[in-house]
């Protein structure tokens, strides 16, 4: 009888290990490209680690890249299927012939941070001033801030300031000395100037607020070849399922974050904190097909500014949103 019992448990143990080789081998890959310290990694890790994607049948492999245009670069070539980008890039690749889509995934975007005792209270304080810029100029947060000073002071920003242009660490650190009175920064740089005793001067949605848009935009998504989406409707479905479950987790729970602290690289709990509800604003809260409808209108919107702001160098040839380039749930419309 013993025998009986113990070859019956050698089959249970043989059959669940074949049950569970065989869910682990319908699981379908999703390969991300990410910047390897961006703030996209902190998701993902919730993804996997609370076992989000497993849950969904999504194997989620990190392809950890060092700048952003890699990135751009990777998923062109086939090497990764989905990285974050915004839905400007990805109008001026379908205007190209391009199939890539956007879903979206944050609406954080940085705004204008001044040090208190720069003796600026408003935006028109930073006449004549240093204003530090990352990104570029073709930045869409400086062409949008450009939009507003037209608007509210009848003045081109690239005139009415004087903008210095440098990477986002540097901007912060010539903030912290002393260097710069102020600075438009990336959200993560920015929530790290505010942890620091800098003051938000404007926001990006008071900016946007100011050029006639009063609803949230998400100007980050994760973007993929809508063919890729097609042909493997469980993979990218299960994997924007998981991505909105770790959404959750993160906005409701404070727990979840204590393991993203070697990831977030924060110098001190103020830092950690604005890090934290930074990320969570950023959250989109519109849900099903008439928020992403709605967003996607909004969206229309601000490109008529950018491509005004622009022009064909940030947007490409088209001077209006690409159609399809938001992915609904079923496919681009």
């Amino acid at each position: 009888m013993r025998g009986f019992w113990s070859k019956l448990a050698c089959a249970l143990m043989l059959g669940g290990a074949m049950v569970a080789g065989a869910v682990a081998a319908e699981r379908q890959v999703v390969r991300v490209g990410i910047l390897q310290f961006g703030t996209v990694s902190w998701e993902l890790d919730v993804m996997q680690r609370e076992g989000f994607a497993e849950r969904e049948g999504v194997e989620i492999r990190i392809v950890p890249l060092a700048l952003k245009d890699a990135a751009n670069v990777a998923i062109q070539g086939g090497e990764v299927d989905v990285i974050a980008n915004d839905w400007i890039w990805v109008s001026r690749m379908r205007s190209e012939g391009r199939d890539y889509v956007f879903s979206p995934y944050s609406q954080a975007v940085g705004g204008v941070s001044v040090r208190p005792d720069a003796g600026i209270a408003s935006f028109a304080d930073l006449k004549g001033k240093r204003l530090g810029i990352a990104g570029g100029a073709l930045d869409k947060s400086w062409l949008l801030l450009r939009a507003y000073a037209r608007k509210t002071v009848g003045e081109d920003a690239a005139t009415f300031v004087r903008p210095q242009f440098a990477a986002p660490p540097l901007l912060n650190e010539l903030v912290m000395r002393g260097e710069l009175p102020a600075a438009m920064n990336f959200w993560h740089f920015s929530a790290r100037l505010s942890a620091a005793g800098m003051a938000e001067l404007i926001t990006m949605p008071q900016i946007l607020a100011g050029l006639g848009i009063e609803d949230a935009l998400p100007l980050v998504g994760w973007v993929f070849s809508e063919r890729w989406a097609r042909a493997n409707p469980g993979a990218i479905e299960g994997f924007l399922r998981a991505s909105a479950a770790a959404k959750d987790l993160m906005l409701a729970s404070d727990a979840a974050w204590e393991a993203l602290r070697p990831l977030m690289r924060a110098e001190n709990e103020d830092t950690f904190i604005a890090l934290r509800e930074g990320f969570r604003a950023g959250i989109p809260r519109a849900d099903g097909e008439d928020g992403e409808r709605e967003a996607e209108r909004v969206a229309a919107r601000v490109f008529a500014i950018l491509a005004a702001e622009g022009g064909p160098a940030l947007v490409g040839r088209s001077d209006a949103l690409a159609q399809g380039t938001f992915w609904r749930r079923g496919g681009a419309q």
